[in-house]
């Protein structure tokens, strides 16, 4: 097994996920089979109750693992299906090593960071390299070098390069290099970065450099010489505005050369397909058709909040050979205003995505009653699925107290637990979480779009429609035309093309199985309807 670690300096946020998503996919355009494994320093046990303005996106595994966002960087780059394994947080590795003290484990030994800990750490990326049958380990550490919670980690992967052998351990670093007012490129963060990552015993085989342009020569010269490097390992990583180029960028700058020379690879074949979607996307951009999406959420004022849907949309828009402008809305915004015309000028389609609680539900649901009535083409996701049914419910069948009982208590939980969901001491033993298989009724919109009748798509909810409402809401019009295998959950909320041009709800979440080059069906599908309506 080989390993490629990724660490990172300067500061946090320079794009050591997309960094080693590009890496994974240059070597498996290269034929090389990969695994990635993401370490995150934070002593959570998932990221599952962190909130997205502080960590982005929480990202859902198929087997119901929560994690962090850059797990679904390496799912779409390298389109592989990840586990919860893949992903290493200090509070799993201490609480495992807790665990087996508590047990007797040690034999009575005095347990530290050192040896203990870092050999939890280490034992745990060997065997998820080893059960993956892969030729190369991608390994990120999170945090910035420097700070005190990733050092058990950064001592642990120093470890490890002793103990492999040299060709076969190979350390990434990505830095950032600034711009002052006079455009000079200033070298000295790189170099302060890379001296900290040396007194921990580490030294970078390759440094990443982020910036607004490429570096010039002898700027790359200055950092090669000052951090102990030859000029071929330092890699200009400038700016683009698509994510999926940068593969592209970093092997143009060499980077596969000086990997394949300094692990003893052989290169194997070399797959196109990447680079075709790359400018497929270009081709896109520059074209005729342009689609405005609004997506209405409580977390509009930071995107990452809503990456995976982003993405999703950037995906279908390349499909479609379209280019896709999204409005982001706080949806408190549209409770304030008594006509919501105004937000959706210029706009050919609503998305309103998942959520949790009760904050800017009232302006998510307004949202889709203009959808509705204006016949805007519509996309609703978990959390957006349920306020579609309580807005039927409230509009449509006349039910006008209905509501969820996670938001309120209502004479009408149209939205509820179920039955056996409140004999479940613990609150997180009601989420539904990861791949679920989803049953779809014939001739319905739904088949259409996913062009079979049964599927399996990732959860990540608690409550569910009640089913004391469905008759009622069905006998109005709208159609619940997916559900589980025993027909009590619902899963698919639909209105008929006749009498709607798009109008398509789903208590799973279709983003986190899209990929660059197999767009989601849902999002494909609405923003087909969306280029119709211009």
């Amino acid at each position: 097994m080989k390993y490629i670690v990724v660490t990172g300096g300067v500061m946090s946020g320079l794009g050591k996920g997309i960094t080693m998503a590009s890496i994974g996919r240059i070597l498996k355009n290269h034929g090389y089979m990969i695994v990635p494994i993401k370490i995150d320093p934070y002593i959570n046990i998932d990221a599952g109750t962190m909130n997205p303005y502080q960590h982005g996106e929480v990202y859902v595994l198929g087997d119901g693992a929560e994690v962090d966002l850059d797990l679904g960087h390496y799912e779409r780059f390298m389109d592989v299906d990840l586990r919860r394994e893949h992903n290493i947080t200090t509070g799993v590795v201490y609480s495992a090593v807790i665990e087996r003290e508590r047990k007797g484990g040690y034999l009575g030994q005095t347990v530290q960071i050192i040896p203990h800990v870092t050999n939890e750490i280490k034992a745990r990326i060997r065997g998820v390299a080893e059960r993956s049958g892969a030729d190369i380990c991608l390994v990120e550490v999170g945090g910035t070098v420097g700070d005190i919670e990733s050092m058990p980690f950064l001592e642990a992967v120093r470890q490890m390069k002793l103990e492999e052998r040299g060709s076969d351990f190979l350390f990434v670093h990505v830095t950032l290099v600034p711009f002052t007012t006079q455009r000079e490129q200033k070298t000295k963060p790189t170099q302060h970065s890379v001296k900290a990552l040396r007194e921990l015993g580490l030294q970078p085989d390759i440094i990443v450099c982020r910036g607004k342009e490429e570096l010039r020569e002898d700027v790359k010269e200055k950092i090669a010489m000052f951090c102990n490097v030859s000029p071929e390992a330092v890699i200009s990583a400038r700016d683009t505005e698509d994510i999926y180029e940068v593969p592209l960028l970093l092997e143009k700058e060499g980077i596969f050369s000086y990997i394949m020379e300094m692990m003893q690879l052989e290169q194997s074949k070399e797959d196109h397909a990447w680079k075709m979607m790359v400018e497929r996307r270009k081709k896109s951009s520059y074209g005729n058709k342009l689609v405005r999406v609004a997506i209405v959420g409580k977390y509009a004022g930071l995107e990452d909040s809503y990456l995976s849907i982003k993405e999703a949309i950037k995906h279908a828009a390349t499909a479609l050979e379209c280019k896709a402008e999204t409005k982001w809305i706080e949806a408190e915004d549209l409770e304030k205003e008594s006509d919501i015309g105004l937000f959706f000028k210029g706009i050919r389609g609503i998305l309103v995505p998942g959520g949790f609680g009760v904050r800017g539900a009232e302006g998510k649901i307004k949202s889709i009653k203009y959808a509705r009535e204006n016949k805007i083409p519509f996309l609703g996701l978990c959390f957006g699925f349920q306020l579609a049914v309580i807005e039927a419910a409230r509009n449509v069948a006349g039910l006008k107290d209905a509501n969820s009982s996670e938001l309120c208590e209502t004479p009408h939980p149209v939205i509820d637990l179920l039955e056996e969901q409140r004999e479940v001491v613990e609150k997180g033993g009601t989420m539904r979480l990861g791949d679920y298989e989803v049953f779809i009724r014939r001739d319905t919109l739904a088949e259409r779009i996913y062009g079979k009748t049964k599927i399996a798509e990732r959860h990540r909810h608690r409550y569910e429609v009640n089913p004391e409402y469905i008759g009622r809401i069905e006998r109005e019009g709208l159609i619940f035309s997916g559900t589980d295998r025993s027909g009590t959950r619902m899963e698919i909320l639909e209105i008929s093309p006749g009498k709607h041009p798009f109008f398509l709800a789903t208590q799973f979440h279709p983003e986190f199985k899209s990929r660059p080059s197999k767009p989601s069906p849902p999002f494909k599908a609405f923003l087909e309807a969306c280029l119709r309506e211009l």
